[in-house]
């Protein structure tokens, strides 16, 4: 895994939950958390610090990975700002996940090993996502719609019929969206 993942986690940790927290989830995991952004790190390391931030707080790990995701697409959008400019709304960057986002990952990030998705927009009030990755962090994916739909000022609604934590062979999100009143 990258560690732009890693950094975003300390960030969120850090911003959400004060300076010494992240110091204490990277001790108790045994980690050292040196994380260069460029740099490769074990799956098992966000794992353990999930696992250990998940006991802490007494949730379980899908909700403190979905916490994640959701916490982390704010600062996604303050450091690719052209990923999001462009949109007016969350349904239309998400179509560009494949086309424009996960290559520029690639160019930015070389490695990476980004999830591949492919998607339904035939019905104007869902779209039909699907997720496949060896990592199966589908609640992270969750997390980042969430996240994606508050900056665009609108609420997601995700049903998850499909999921490869239950012995599916990919994900499927089923997602609305409804603009915020304001």
């Amino acid at each position: 895994m990258k560690g732009i993942v890693f950094n975003l986690l300390e960030e969120v940790v850090r911003r959400e939950h004060g300076e010494d927290t992240w110091d204490h989830l990277l001790e108790d995991a045994r980690l050292e958390g040196v994380y260069t952004s460029l740099g490769n790190y074990p799956d098992e390391e966000l794992m353990k610090l999930v696992s250990v931030a998940s006991a802490a707080l007494k949730v379980p790990a899908e909700a403190v990975v979905r916490w994640f995701g959701r916490s982390a697409l704010p600062l996604l959008a303050e450091k690719y700002p052209g990923f999001f400019k462009p949109h007016q709304s969350t349904r239309p960057f998400l179509l560009t996940l494949n086309t424009i986002i996960h290559p520029e990952v690639r160019k930015i990030y070389p490695g990476a090993d980004v999830p591949v998705f492919d998607f339904d927009s035939s019905a104007d009030e869902v779209l039909v996502l699907g997720y496949s990755s060896r990592r199966k962090l589908c609640a992270f994916g969750e997390g980042l719609i969430a996240g994606a739909a508050a900056h665009y000022g609108e609420v997601s609604s995700v049903e998850q019929p499909v999921c490869m934590n239950r012995g599916d062979p990919r994900c499927v999100f089923r997602i609305s969206f409804q603009k915020l009143a304001v």
